[in-house]
């Protein structure tokens, strides 16, 4: 199990859920360190005052807010006494239903496990797991992790408490003032279009979904690994917009329903069978009821 980041309680009411939290992602990428190209060695980064051209140590580094072009200089004593009062507490505040949230607002997802394994602490996470997983609801409450509050939503997931925190409302940029195309599409435009969802809908599986990028890069290492050469692929053509939108949506469902792909050139990795035919989609629907 990963390590735990946090621990406390979750408190429902008057009921406390002793509770770790351990992150439910990790970090898959290819982390690569700054070298020097002429000689090979490590770049180290160093704070340099832009005045004196001299080194500052950590212990002398300040902090400063621009406000309309000025700045406001700001003590550590200033900024503690702002700081969220530390609890070992997540307070449940409200339940919703999970379908009124909106995905936006969700940012880290997290596990909430049992701390510890006594009789009471895992009798009172079952039943609240149980509880939430019946009544499909999300807990939506507070708690504070080094020093900053945050809002969360937990819910049950197979068995366990999942918990992911959240964006407060004016985190997340309002619509107003983002493009939205031109004037609105005809009927017949429509219903072709909402054929090629049919055509593309499936049930939702994750392991069909892989990083290609990520998968790319491992062969370019392995590859550097063997002292073979690399040779960087031509660059792909900008797609242009269609000049008849109605053609192009009938090209494009004739050509789902042959079972063909439709996403133009792609690396080889992702053609070779990534995508299913429709027939092969419409199977798995049918399988899994």
């Amino acid at each position: 199990m990963a390590r735990p980041l946090w621990s406390g309680s979750l408190s429902f009411g008057l009921v406390n859920v002793p509770v770790q939290l351990v992150s439910a992602a990790r970090d898959m990428d290819y982390h690569f360190r700054q070298l020097h190209q002429k000689d090979k060695v490590p770049i180290e980064q160093r704070r340099f005052c832009s005045k004196e051209d001299e080194e500052v140590i950590w212990e002398e580094v300040g902090h400063a807010y621009d406000l309309d072009g000025k700045q406001v200089v700001v003590t550590d004593d200033e900024l503690a006494s702002v700081q969220p009062r530390k609890t070992r507490t997540i307070d449940i505040e409200a339940f919703v239903d999970l379908t009124d949230v909106d995905p936006v607002y969700f940012d880290h997802p997290y596990f909430l496990v049992p701390a510890g394994d006594s009789e009471g602490t895992l009798r009172a996470y079952r039943l609240l797991t149980e509880v939430m997983q019946k009544q499909e609801r999300v807990a939506l409450g507070r708690f504070v992790m080094r020093t900053k509050e945050y809002l969360v939503a937990v819910r049950a997931r197979e068995g366990a408490l999942a918990l992911t925190t959240m964006l407060f409302e004016d985190e997340v940029r309002p619509t107003k003032g983002i493009p939205t195309g031109g004037k609105m599409p005809s009927s017949k435009q429509l219903e072709g279009a909402v054929a090629i969802i049919q055509e593309l809908s499936t049930d939702w599986q994750p392991e069909h979904y892989e990083d290609c990028y990520r998968e790319r890069l491992k062969r370019v290492i392995d590859a550097k690994r063997k002292r073979e050469t690399i040779h960087a692929p031509k660059a792909e053509k900008e797609p242009q917009p269609v000049s008849d939108l109605m053609a192009a949506l009938d090209e494009t469902l004739e050509r789902l329903r042959k079972g063909e792909d439709v996403r133009g050139e792609q690396d080889g990795h992702a053609k070779n069978g990534r995508r299913r035919s429709s027939r092969q989609r419409k199977r798995s629907k049918s399988s899994s009821r």
